[in-house]
């Protein structure tokens, strides 16, 4: 199957822009990812393989920007999201970033519960600051400086679409 054959001949703008309108319509109204009660893993669950690693690693993408791996665990830490969110990773072939996903998940997951008003005293409190900080530092160099995003995030959804589009438009 020739990479362009549902995508077009796009730029990696246009088609990054194509997978959020497909993401978009896909997900409509179908609930927040954010909390503990967050049913939108399970509407992510009947999507195309590629379309669902790139829902899930979505909000990781945006928790890297603004905050931090571990931090992101605070907003989008619903167990069934957080297994598509690692499952997506590896799918995307972001190993690497996957792997600091596991890590930072087997630190924050079982905090999840806790109230962290304050971060830094929250990770005082559990002796977690200096591990935390090498989690996020490690994500953080993994910024990808590609074409479309310095996302490292997006920049493996346009290369997944480009070799395999029926796994996200099909």
């Amino acid at each position: 199957m020739n990479n362009f054959s549902i995508t077009g001949d796009k730029d990696d703008d246009e088609l990054l822009q194509k997978i959020f309108d497909v993401l978009t319509e896909r997900l409509k109204d179908k609930g927040s990812a954010y909390g503990s009660d967050s049913n939108i893993a399970f509407e992510m669950a009947g999507l195309p393989v590629g379309l669902r690693a790139m829902a899930a690693t979505h909000h990781l993408d945006i928790s890297l920007t603004l905050d931090s791996i571990c931090w992101h665990f605070r907003n989008f830490g619903e167990p069934h999201l957080v297994a598509l969110t690692e499952a997506g990773l590896r799918e995307l072939e972001l190993l690497e970033l996957a792997d600091c996903f596991h890590e930072a998940a087997e630190i924050m997951m079982p905090l999840a519960d806790e109230d962290a008003q304050d971060w830094s005293d929250f990770l005082e409190k559990h002796g977690l600051e200096e591990r935390v900080d090498a989690i996020n530092r490690r994500a953080w160099n993994l910024d990808g400086g590609g074409k479309v995003t310095k996302s490292v995030i997006y920049n493996a959804w346009v290369k997944y679409a480009r070799q395999h589009p029926e796994n996200v438009f099909a």
